[in-house]
């Protein structure tokens, strides 16, 4: 396998689905897909740097309409600064906004990570809460990143539903949805518990490197046989 809202409205929604309509998958391409995965990676990783689910949270709401990596050159500065709650707050917006602005939208998201800040130290006594309500009660915090920080630092078998995973799962016929919800739903439904907690990963990187929007690389694609995308180019 390849390497690799503002409050809510910060955070972007797929379109729905310009995918033909395919048909979905069994229970045995399913697992036959999944097992494929775990093989060529056991334990795939994200790829937003962090260090814990403090940082975690911070980068993913940075990430929104931005790239992991536009999002990886500016933490290391921006951690070694500010790496807690309380430490984002004495740093304040405006040094905030100088650390970040390379990213797309950083005037919002400075304005919502100090934001954040303030309320996990006034109403969480400064940790990362680990359930969906409190986490979506932040600035800046929707579905799709509450689902990454449960996730990747809790541990939790969530999937958070981007473009590339609403596009494979749609594409394939994986899990088709019209809409992000839909598809989150289909995956949590059809994917077996022992896949769950790394379908996440294993999704968001294959559309990200392989079943890409333009040219997707369905000679490379290791699970090729099963898709049932007609424009699949094998």
């Amino acid at each position: 396998m390849a390497r690799r809202k503002n409050a809510k409205r910060s955070e972007p929604v797929p379109a729905k689905s310009r995918e033909r309509p395919v048909k979905p998958w069994n229970e045995s391409e399913i697992v036959d897909a999944f097992t494929r995965f775990q093989k060529a990676e056991p334990a795939p990783k994200g790829e937003l740097r962090h260090k814990d689910a403090f940082t975690l949270l911070v980068a993913v709401v940075l990430s929104a309409q931005a790239t992991d990596a536009g999002v990886n050159k500016a933490t290391p500065a921006l951690f070694e600064a500010a790496d807690t709650p309380q430490k984002m707050v004495r740093l304040g917006e405006a040094k905030l906004r100088d650390l970040i602005k390379t990213i797309g939208l950083y005037r919002t998201k400075a304005k919502n990570v100090i934001a954040l800040s303030h309320k996990l130290i006034g109403e969480f006594g400064g940790k990362v809460p680990d359930n969906h309500e409190a986490l979506e009660s932040l600035p800046g915090v929707g579905r799709k990143t509450a689902n990454v920080v449960l996730n990747i630092a809790f541990g939790e078998p969530a999937i958070a539903v981007d473009t590339h995973i609403f596009r494979v799962s749609n594409r394939t016929g994986l899990a088709p949805g019209k809409n992000v919800l839909e598809v989150e739903l289909g995956l949590l439904k059809r994917v077996p518990d022992r896949f769950k907690l790394h379908a996440h990963h294993w999704l968001i990187l294959h559309g990200r490197y392989v079943c890409k929007a333009r040219l997707p690389d369905c000679p490379r694609c290791l699970i090729s046989d099963l898709c049932h995308w007609p424009e699949k180019r094998v």
